[in-house]
């Protein structure tokens, strides 16, 4: 039969504009894999990372120092020495310092963010300071306590302590959206709590329906969602504006960490079992997993540079776990020396 060409009928116009949608919201997600392996320097342990954004530092939290890595050329560039019991990295690049976590001294480590010097420390009001946050609007840093079950704010252009913002639970991770609210997960509560930098109070408690023990935590500050990581091996997305639950994607084991790509759309997991788990994300809240990349087990914890849309995960080789004692009844394997290294995860 010999075909037709010629003005299409409205029923043809509206389905080619479905097709058309279907097409533009169809577009495949970028591939991860490990491009780069870098060995660092140490055996101990480590925390969380912190990326330098507009910039090339990597920071990683490890064992009683924080190890600086230049990405343009993976190589280590210098450290910030006597942060015992370090977990997180705040930068703040407006006043030119960054801000460290060592939850084992109960102090907050501050360093000239260009000649990585220590300057000074500063007592927390709770112990075991945890996660650490730097919110740019208000120039305020915020160390969560785990033990202390509480925040503790410093006035970053003043170093002082400014107050303390009770929790009643386990802070985890916490992000803030520029805008006067911070986000925080608890931890032991399958909840998140929404704080305001400014006044230093807890506006809201959201339960998080169908997520264990949140532990990481990314933000989608444009498109006002919230992603927070789940010891049930669950990705929640999550209203900014209201805590409503939106939906889900099922993620690996062991997480620790979250992040969000505004420039691809994806979240990310990386997760303790050797995974990162990839996950595409819609304006309406809608999670779909687009790839699990086998990494390495224990890399648990990342950091995103939104230019590159690489991700950065840290991890090592493991011995046997020592025997239970009634005072560690989950020992942790040892690390073998020699072997802690990155990882760099790139899309092609």
């Amino acid at each position: 039969m010999k075909r037709r060409f010629g003005p299409l009928s409205p029923g043809w116009l509206a389905l080619a504009g479905a097709l058309a949608l279907v097409t533009t919201h169809a577009q495949p997600s970028p591939h991860y894999r490990i491009a780069h392996e870098v060995s660092l320097p140490g055996d101990e342990g480590w925390d969380y990372l912190a990326f330098e954004a507009g910039g090339h530092r990597l920071f990683v939290s490890h064992g009683a120092r924080v190890l600086v890595v230049d990405t343009d050329k993976l190589a280590v560039a210098g450290e910030i020495t006597d942060t015992p019991g370090v977990h997180g990295i705040a930068l703040a690049p407006d006043l030119g310092r960054g801000y460290i976590s060592a939850g084992r001294a109960g102090v907050i480590v501050v360093f000239d963010l260009k000649t990585l010097a220590r300057l000074k420390q500063i007592k927390t009001t709770g112990d075991n300071p945890d996660a650490i946050l730097y919110d740019a609007a208000s120039q305020r840093v915020f160390t969560f306590n785990g033990r202390g079950r509480n925040a503790t704010a410093v006035d970053a252009r003043t170093d002082a302590v400014i107050g303390t913002i009770a929790l009643d639970a386990k802070p985890e991770f916490a992000v803030a959206d520029g805008k006067g609210r911070i986000y925080v997960n608890l931890e032991d509560k399958s909840s998140l709590a929404v704080i305001d930098p400014h006044k230093l109070s807890v506006i809201s408690v959201w339960p998080i329906s169908g997520c264990q023990e949140p532990s990481g935590l990314a933000l989608d500050a444009a498109g006002g969602h919230l992603f927070p990581v789940c010891a049930n091996k669950v990705m929640a997305v999550m209203d900014a504006a209201s805590g409503k639950v939106l939906g889900s994607a099922p993620i690996g084991g062991g997480v620790d960490a979250a992040a969000f790509d505004p420039g691809s759309r994806l979240a990310f997991a990386s997760c303790g079992e050797g995974a990162l788990t990839v996950v595409s994300t819609s304006a309406a809240g809608v999670l779909q997993v687009a790839q699990s990349v086998p990494t390495r087990r224990g890399a648990r914890t990342m950091a995103l540079d939104a230019r590159t849309h690489r991700i950065y995960v840290v991890t090592a080789d493991f011995g046997a776990a020592p025997p239970a004692t009634p005072e560690h009844p989950h020992p942790r394997p040892a690390i073998l020396p020699g072997s802690f290294r990155l990882l760099v995860l790139e899309p092609q």
